[in-house]
């Protein structure tokens, strides 16, 4: 094994399914008005009414953590209904007009209040006929505004607008019917954030209950590279998918690796509780800490101090310091999105100026390694059901330790099940297409304004190229016999003609497989 120089590259990961169609799973959709006034029993009742899903979840406990796993009659079970979820990176978001998203099972938009001056989250159903808002506008009066027949929503998902009402009518707008489910939000680390229970004793949410706070992400001194995908697998797949990309990446330090970048990691789980668990530090290790439900922060290696070989002395020179924080969001049964967020301090200048895209083409690359592997594994976990993955697998080292953790949580906590907030059929969807599992422009481009606008101009630079190759030659077969007359003269015009043709031909592929589809093929890497 050689030693190799790991450079940043961002992380987390996917699986997807195979076959020759795809099927977006229906999701059932509760009309607005009345979601608005589900109680919190009903809506608690109806979430664990939910059906299991068909992956396993359990797994041998990691030494630190207690064996005495079965739960108790009666025993606390997490509450997805009280938490936060995080929705997108607010630097993907475009102030002039709505996003639509579906997380935890509802279809929500997110859009800019001008009014208010901040970002909101509203259901993604018009209550006129239940046109989706994502297809709306926002107003010139910075309101929300369907697109079907113009009614318009404030922040607070009060209708202020009905064009076909009638001006001396009675305000039929006013009507409770006509508002649209509104749900507190915050932006915190420079993440929309959203708590999905619309009912007017949650509006104060924020004094109570806040999203975790991640201090290194807000660090002035840290270049933070942030980005989105949404992936074909589910949450349960959350800590396994990141778990191989944290063995072998991140940092400006040297170790050994075998070709697939493995070695071994100590990782000792302590405190699993409903809140989530973390990992003791040991000697040259960073620390992991996952907070429930979709946080994980962490560390993968601790930078050691570099040593002056010549003179036998220590250089305490300042390391390069890296924080990887994923959020996993469940969005439908076997699909996930995948928010990232790397902080990390850096001395050279060259580094700080790397635009986002660029980084954002490896952080894909990592994501598609595993996406046939977990899909894959996926299914055999699921022939084994629920409660054997740890009679199926065989985890012997502390490096597994944070999958296994992982896996208890959700057993013990969560009876091996997410709490889907809206009615829905707990299964596996279809396989799909290799075109399908590395779809890159849907997951990923068209929400990072980053990858769009190198999108953009590289597709405007190509079409320039090709512009100019064709006017060199037209120059040429013009020129015949007046203009251009020497050998000399044509092969400089030649040489200009076929670089260009050839450069836009490189970028037409570049663009390919950077922003559309790229084939993966593990053996071949």
């Amino acid at each position: 094994m050689a030693p190799v120089s790991l450079h940043l590259l961002s992380l987390t990961r996917l699986s997807l399914p195979f076959r020759d169609t795809v099927t977006n799973p229906s999701t059932p959709r509760i009309p607005p008005w009345r979601r608005q006034w589900i109680s919190p029993t009903d809506a608690r009742r109806r979430r664990l009414s939910m059906p299991v899903s068909a992956v396993a979840a359990e797994a041998p406990l990691p030494r630190a953590v207690d064996e005495k796993e079965t739960p108790a009659a009666g025993e606390e079970r997490f509450d997805w209904l009280d938490q936060w979820y995080p929705v997108a990176p607010v630097r993907d978001l475009d102030k002039r007009k709505p996003h639509g998203k579906m997380v935890m099972g509802i279809s929500v938009v997110v859009w800019f209040d001008g009014g208010g001056g901040e970002w909101r989250v509203v259901d993604d159903a018009c209550p006129h006929r239940l046109a989706p808002l994502s297809e709306g506008r926002v107003d010139g009066k910075g309101c929300l505004q369907c697109a079907y027949h113009g009614w318009c929503f404030d922040g607070h998902g009060s209708c202020q607008f009905i064009p076909q009402a009638p001006a001396l009518g009675p305000p039929v707008h006013k009507n409770s019917k006509a508002c649209v489910a509104s749900y507190p939000s915050v932006v915190q680390n420079n993440i929309l954030w959203f708590y999905p229970r619309s009912e007017p004793e949650y509006k104060e949410i924020l004094q109570r209950k806040r999203p975790p706070y991640i201090r290194e992400l807000d660090d002035p001194s840290s270049v933070i590279n942030s980005g989105v995908r949404d992936l074909l697998y589910g949450y349960r797949n959350y800590l396994q998918a990141i778990h191989k990309q944290l063995d072998a990446s991140m940092y400006v330090c040297v170790f050994e690796f075998d070709q697939e970048g493995g070695l071994p990691i100590k990782m000792n789980i302590e405190e699993l509780n409903i809140a989530g668990f973390h990992s003791n530090p040991e000697e040259n290790w960073g620390y992991f800490k996952f907070i429930a439900p979709v946080t994980l922060i962490g560390s993968p290696f601790r930078a050691k101090p570099v040593v002056d070989q010549d003179n036998n002395n220590t250089n305490n020179k300042k390391q390069p310091e890296v924080t990887t924080v994923f959020f996993c969001i469940p969005v439908s049964p076997g699909r996930c999105r995948v928010i990232w967020a790397n902080g990390y301090n850096l001395d050279g200048w060259f580094d700080k100026m790397i635009p986002r895209w660029w980084l954002h083409i490896k952080t894909n690359q990592v994501l598609d390694s595993d996406s046939s592997v977990l899909h894959i594994e996926k299914r055999n976990y699921a022939a084994f059901g629920l409660d054997n993955w740890h009679k199926a697998c065989y985890v012997p080292t502390s490096s597994d330790n944070l999958i296994i953790a992982f896996r208890n949580w959700f057993k013990k906590y969560c009876n091996n099940q997410v709490g889907w907030l809206t009615p829905m059929v707990n299964q596996l969807p279809p396989a799909s297409t290799r075109v399908e599992v590395y779809e890159r422009y849907w997951s990923h481009v068209m929400q990072c304004t980053s990858c769009s606008a190198a999108l953009k101009w590289m597709r405007a630079l190509e079409v320039a190229l090709q512009v100019a190759s064709v006017a060199v030659v037209g120059f040429l077969a013009a020129g015949k016999g007046t203009v251009v007359t020497s050998g000399v003269q044509r092969a400089a015009v030649v040489a200009v003609a076929v670089p260009c043709f050839a450069a836009s031909r490189w970028l037409a592929g570049f663009i390919e497989k950077t922003f559309y589809f790229e084939d993966y093929v593990l053996a071949d890497k």
